[in-house]
């Protein structure tokens, strides 16, 4: 008989700093039981995050404006800022719920600087626990047709290539939704990057199509917590396809 699967319900935004949309995702995430949030560009009144449920845990770090920061909703899950890898547009988290620990990071890359800025903190959370695996829910300002764009910038290619070093997943699907839209067009900027030690516990990625009030969409994915019974003797899960090759396009796996 398969083991029953425990999942956490993990969801990513860009606010905006807009109040009416930090008041609709808190609607969102008690309609929808979400566990987990990843937040960049949280809305911010006299210098603190605001507007989120007070019965909720909210991470952030820095002295100035908070440009990211994760809220854990589930009372179940064990979560430790990580403060040496954490600063005004990174928050790094050490969750464990069941038998899973992973580093989770919230980002946000300003557009006003260079890739490496970001890439940077990048390589140190990549470094911090290689055994561990690492979700990034990523506020790029960088396009690609690499995570289904229509155009490739120069900060996309950059980051394409780092992406393709360092052998990360990409979970971004194609879909008729985008993760960006205002009056001035569409794009996908936000991104979710895994490392491949937690690729097969990431599933149900998807752009949400309810309205948010942002220009940013909402992301969901689920983290399974509990191994199912396709597993070997040493803990490690067999893979199908899906794990095999993620949702990234084939030029960012080895054997393509």
């Amino acid at each position: 008989m398969d083991d029953i699967k425990v999942e956490l319900k993990c969801a990513q935004i860009n606010l905006k700093n807009s109040r009416v949309a930090t008041a609709n995702l808190m609607k969102y995430t008690a309609d929808n039981k979400v566990d987990i949030i990843c937040i960049q560009e949280p809305y911010i009144n006299q210098g603190r995050t605001v507007g989120i449920d007070t019965q909720y845990k909210i991470f952030t770090a820095g002295e100035a404006r908070s440009r990211a920061a994760v809220i854990i909703t589930n009372r179940k899950v064990d979560a430790t800022l990580i403060t040496q890898l954490s600063d005004k547009g990174t928050i790094t988290m050490k969750i464990t719920s069941g038998d899973t620990t992973i580093i989770l990071a919230s980002m946000y890359f300003d557009r006003q600087k260079t890739p490496e800025h970001g890439l940077t903190k990048v390589n140190a959370i990549l470094q911090h626990e290689k055994t561990v695996g690492v979700i990034i829910a990523m506020g790029s300002n960088a396009r690609s047709t690499s995570w289904h764009d229509t155009t490739t910038s120069n900060r996309g290619k950059h980051l394409e290539e780092y992406i393709i070093s360092k052998q990360l997943h990409m979970m971004n699907e194609p879909s008729a939704n985008t993760t960006f839209e205002s009056r001035t067009g569409k794009s996908n900027i936000d991104l979710t990057l895994v490392t491949s030690n937690v690729l097969r516990r990431i599933s149900d990625w998807k752009i949400s199509d309810e309205e948010c009030n942002s220009d940013h969409s909402i992301i969901n994915y689920d983290i399974r917590t509990a191994m199912s019974h396709n597993s070997t003797t040493d803990g490690t899960e067999i893979y199908g396809e899906r794990e095999k090759h993620g949702n990234i396009p084939r030029k960012y796996t080895q054997d393509s």
